[in-house]
């Protein structure tokens, strides 16, 4: 996979429009890949991209029903995107997830803002990231559920 602009989608048989979208970005490739390969092969398709302003030129393309960023991204950084993504479609979820122990201080900032994100450590088990994508894809299907009743 070669990022946003080449990254396969893998389809199952079924269309693409009814599956949620993910979008992934970590500024280190082979993350980024992994992990848009691992949400792909398990149903949730996925597209990675590898720095701030890409991810915002792929979602405002593809506009994504959750986001899973790297906190430390070169020029833009992943809460900022954060809280662009949820400025532009706010009922998009956030995962931010991040190995650097000055993340907390970044958070505290957004959090004064009014913005709370759920916070992952790297490394993330595949199995873990797999159930809380799944949990928060099945709460965004939900809310949409209740908001078109």
């Amino acid at each position: 996979m070669n990022g946003t602009r080449n990254s396969p989608i893998v389809s199952n048989g079924h269309s693409p429009s009814s599956w949620a979208r993910v979008l992934v970005v970590d500024d280190e490739s082979a993350i980024a890949d992994t992990i848009a390969k691992i949400l792909t092969l398990s149903g949730y398709p996925a597209i990675a991209a590898y720095d701030g302003n890409d991810a915002l030129e792929t979602a405002l393309l593809k506009p994504p029903e959750l986001l899973i960023t790297d906190v430390a991204l070169p020029g833009m950084n992943g809460i900022e995107l954060a809280v662009t993504i949820k400025r532009i479609f706010p009922d998009c979820k956030i995962l931010l997830f991040s190995g650097q122990a000055s993340t907390a201080d970044l958070l505290a900032t957004a959090g004064r803002a009014g913005h709370h994100f759920t916070l992952l450590n790297k490394p993330v088990p595949p199995e873990d990231l797999l159930t809380i994508v799944g949990a928060q894809l099945k709460a965004n299907s939900a809310g949409r559920a209740i908001t078109a009743a």
